[in-house]
């Protein structure tokens, strides 16, 4: 059996059912929020409580790590002076390290999941940007359910950034 890859999404503007659609087809079993904060103004449906009933209701469980592995850290040593993240603060801080431990671990034991965050351009979100280039590093595979519903390689997107498209802080 072929080792399945991890996934990342982000909801945008999806209405909740092609949201989960796009985690059914590939057979997702774990959704993984990366936000550090689980809640949406502009989209309740996926504020925390009702994702979870949601996914529940058609079998897919939830998982919190926005915690550990959110774009917004807790600890102020991680910014910059400017008030920007600092992700290779971010990368070597404990708590992400043990994030990053815990993705690999269900990885290794073929568990499809996907992490999750609200932005839908895998290019402008730290999904791929910081925690996907930490699952790569540790030969973990990855793809990504961009915008449009279509399945991207990590690396094309990191491709795509590289040529213009999202926010080059990997490429400082």
């Amino acid at each position: 059996m072929e080792q399945p890859p991890i996934y990342t999404i982000g909801h945008g503007r999806r209405l909740i059912e092609d949201f989960i659609y796009l985690l059914q087809a590939p057979g997702i079993q774990y959704l993984v929020d990366v936000r550090s904060i689980p809640f949406s103004r502009f989209n309740p449906q996926y504020n925390q409580p009702a994702l979870q009933e949601a996914l529940a209701a058609r079998g897919i469980r939830y998982v919190y790590m926005g915690d550990t592995l959110g774009g917004r850290p807790a600890d102020p040593t991680l910014y910059e002076p400017n008030g920007r993240v600092d992700y290779a603060l971010v990368s070597a801080s404990q708590p992400f390290r043990r994030g990053i431990a815990r993705l690999k671990k269900a990885y290794e034991q073929q568990i499809v999941l996907a992490i999750m965050c609200s932005e839908s351009d895998p290019c402008q979100c730290h999904r791929s940007r910081l925690v996907g280039e930490a699952l790569v590093k540790e030969n973990v595979r990855l793809q990504h359910i961009d915008e449009q519903g279509q399945m991207k390689e990590h690396e094309a997107v990191i491709f795509e950034m590289s040529k213009g498209r999202g926010r080059h802080d990997l490429f400082k």
